[in-house]
């Protein structure tokens, strides 16, 4: 299942609903629909505390509002949804998750990655963080800030937690995914390497872009082989596989959660490939106009412009 948060042209507030071919169904009201046909009326009342519409608060609970989602899911599949269904061009896509309460990120995750920025490889995940105001959706544009003349772009497979996850086994860490999307860590690549802390080159305004939607697990199946792909201007720039990953997801939620506490709702960008702009000859930085496009076997493509701010 395919989770979006959408925004009808008419109107301002945010919906969580999921892809059903080319359409954009609304989640929220297939589970009252799917609840009025099995009679169970007097649980519609109380609906926005247990499927709230809101994306934010729909992640937030985790995966029990998902297991409902699928049940939601499992009716339009069967019935028609015709009044509260959109051809995915009548509606505005935004952010599936725009205010997580953690965005955490891992550096030098790809040995290839590693190699072509003259690192070396770490004897532990390289941790570091973005803050909400990066975030934007997938049709949004990616603000070149004046302040830098070195935007990059990373194409990241990037978890969603689906329930509180504090010293989580290895073995047991993929129980709490709640789905998979996209990002592209944009950075820029002149402010991140002024200091040894990277963060004022990896959370500018505006420059993140994650989506285009939320995959369930039981749809992407194994993480760790996937093929992941970006392109600027339609060039292929990054070709790899998850099955690269240094750090692979298990591990890594293993090894978070030992030191800090995640939540429902929160997201990890788990590393990128080697390809980055920095690393050709001559380096290709992101200028006003591209377009870049992101790629994750299983999860979809999102593409963004980049414009002068």
């Amino acid at each position: 299942m395919k989770l979006i948060s959408y925004q009808t042209k008419n109107k301002k507030t945010w919906r969580i609903g999921c892809m059903v071919g080319d359409r954009v169904v609304d989640l929220q009201e297939a589970y009252r629909q799917k609840l009025i046909s099995y009679t169970e009326k007097d649980t519609l009342t109380a609906i926005e505390q247990v499927f709230p519409a809101e994306p934010n608060k729909f992640f937030s609970i985790g995966n029990s509002v998902i297991e409902k989602a699928k049940e939601a899911y499992e009716y339009i599949l069967s019935n028609s949804t015709e009044k509260f269904s959109y051809a995915k061009g009548e509606v505005n896509v935004g952010t599936p998750i725009s205010s997580p309460s953690k965005i955490i990120c891992i550096g030098k995750n790809y040995a290839d990655h590693v190699a072509e920025m003259q690192s070396e490889i770490p004897d532990f995940p390289v941790l570091f963080a973005k803050f909400t105001n990066a975030l934007i959706g997938p049709e949004d544009a990616i603000a070149k800030s004046a302040s830098t003349n070195k935007l990059d772009y990373e194409v990241e497979l990037t978890i969603v937690i689906g329930k509180e996850a504090s010293k989580v086994k290895k073995a047991d860490a993929l129980e709490y995914i709640a789905g998979y999307t996209i990002a592209n860590d944009v950075s820029a690549r002149d402010l991140q390497k002024r200091t040894p802390q990277w963060l004022q080159g990896k959370t500018l305004d505006r420059t993140t872009p994650i989506g285009p939607w939320v995959v369930t697990p039981d749809e992407v199946g194994d993480p760790s082989n996937l093929a992941i792909k970006s392109y600027v201007n339609g060039e292929e720039r990054q070709s790899s596989n998850t099955s690269h990953l240094i750090f692979d997801i298990p591990f890594l939620i293993a090894f978070i959660s030992d030191l800090i506490t995640l939540n429902p709702g929160d997201i990890i960008l788990t590393g990128t490939p080697d390809g980055v702009g920095l690393a050709m000859n001559p380096p290709q930085f992101l200028k006003d106009g591209d377009i870049v496009a992101m790629e994750i076997e299983k999860i979809g493509r999102m593409e963004n412009k980049v414009i002068e701010s």
